[in-house]
């Protein structure tokens, strides 16, 4: 049967242990059993903890430390903003939780795994040392959060132009080394500029979100969706060929056609013009999307709520 011991440690608790832990003769004699190894391991996560803003990375360098100490096989950590826990080593039988927290902000929850049980001295080490880890943590969440802020568009909640720049140019090198297909799709709404003139800004941020919300329901979740500016979106497509990116192209345009939109209970149609174009050898990032956007514009001129894709080479 699983073993699971359960705590409770509040950011400034844990930092006022770590500094009055050496002030405490009972907690001298606990800590004592694990030898000056202990103090050796504090001192190495106290700089190397420093060390970076990648909240993945700060926690496998807490992990190393414990696992020099105390033998734990695995960390998870846990964070109501993260849809996946981050985990580190293999999990084991027995095992202990705490829900870390600073001034009333949720940080996350930890759980440390290893096969033999947890002793009392084991855990109060364990908890000292959580006062290593708490700062570095809480900086590398902020460091995240503001990242993510910089690369989102706050209005769709789709990813920003920054981001498109940044993943593009990851995406170009890595197609031509893997030899992989790469397809970008550039869409706009239709008519756009009569919503906003019609009904107001108000109403016409909400369209742009109920598009880029369908269009993000009709992805893999493999797909990227930026927002270029304005009404105009685009769409990363991995490892997609230009007859599979064909078919994802034709699926948004008929979600967003068939979508059902209304402003103050009316009804308001919305279609979607796109441009769908693939890497080619001699392309950069600004090459491939300056194809995408003229073959969009090619789709309005035919008539809009369509599909033009490139000659294949």
């Amino acid at each position: 049967m699983m073993h699971v011991q359960g705590n409770t440690i509040d950011f400034d608790t844990a930092r006022l242990k770590l500094d009055q832990s050496t002030k405490s003769a009972s907690t001298r004699r606990k800590l004592a059993k694990q030898g000056s190894q202990f103090e050796t391991v504090q001192r190495q996560l106290l700089h190397n903890l420093q060390t970076t803003l990648e909240v993945g990375q700060v926690l496998s360098l807490f992990h190393k430390g414990l696992q020099e100490l105390l033998q734990v096989d695995a960390l998870e950590y846990k964070n109501n903003a993260d849809p996946s826990p981050i985990q580190v080593g293999q999990p084991a039988l027995h095992r202990c939780s705490y829900r870390i927290s600073h001034a009333g902000n949720y940080l996350g929850e930890l759980q440390f795994s290893r096969q033999q049980r947890f002793a009392e001295n084991e855990l109060l080490a364990i908890e000292t040392l959580l006062g290593t880890l708490l700062f570095p943590l809480r900086n590398a969440l902020m460091y995240r959060e503001a990242l993510r802020d910089a690369l989102n568009d706050s209005l769709t909640g789709t990813s920003n132009r920054l981001a498109l720049n940044q993943n593009l140019e990851r995406d170009i090198r890595q197609s031509h080394r893997s030899q992989q297909p790469l397809s970008l799709l550039v869409l706009d709404i239709d008519h756009f500029k009569q919503v906003n003139d019609r009904y107001g800004h108000a109403y016409g941020d909400a369209a742009l979100k109920a598009v880029a919300n369908c269009v993000t329901e009709s992805l893999r979740s493999v797909d990227g969706l930026y927002r270029l500016g304005g009404e105009e979106f685009v769409v990363l497509l991995n490892s997609t060929s230009l007859g599979a990116g064909r078919m994802v192209a034709e699926r948004i345009r008929k979600s967003v056609e068939n979508m059902q939109f209304e402003l103050d209970g009316q009804p308001i149609p919305l279609t979607v013009s796109l441009g769908l174009a693939t890497l080619r050898a001699e392309d950069n990032a600004s090459s491939l999307i300056n194809r995408g956007d003229q073959l969009m514009y090619d789709a309005k001129r035919q008539g809009r709520n369509r599909v033009c894709i490139e000659a294949a080479q």
